[in-house]
């Protein structure tokens, strides 16, 4: 399933990617760090939800409360609660 997440806090506007059975894959950021966001968009290419939410979550950037990694951990839960709905 095709999901997309409108982030909150962070320079990148919204994470689109593809969830099936709680694997995530071909993660892409719109607008951010782009080299940083397709190195971690690459990184987790076939991570669970779980698994990228429990590496990434809670992460920040400088002095944001949030990071664009922190919102893929929120993304991806998300898209996993509404997979499982």
């Amino acid at each position: 399933m095709h999901y997309t997440y409108r982030t909150s806090g962070v320079c990148s506007s919204k994470i689109d990617f593809e969830i099936n059975d709680g694997v995530i894959s071909d993660v892409v950021f719109t607008n951010g760090c782009n080299g940083n966001l397709k190195a971690i968009g690459k990184l987790v290419d076939g991570w669970t939800a779980d698994a990228i939410a429990e590496k990434l979550a809670g992460n920040t950037c400088g002095f944001n409360s949030t990071s664009c990694a922190d919102q893929l951990a929120k993304a991806v839960l998300e898209a996993k609660a509404q997979e499982n709905a």
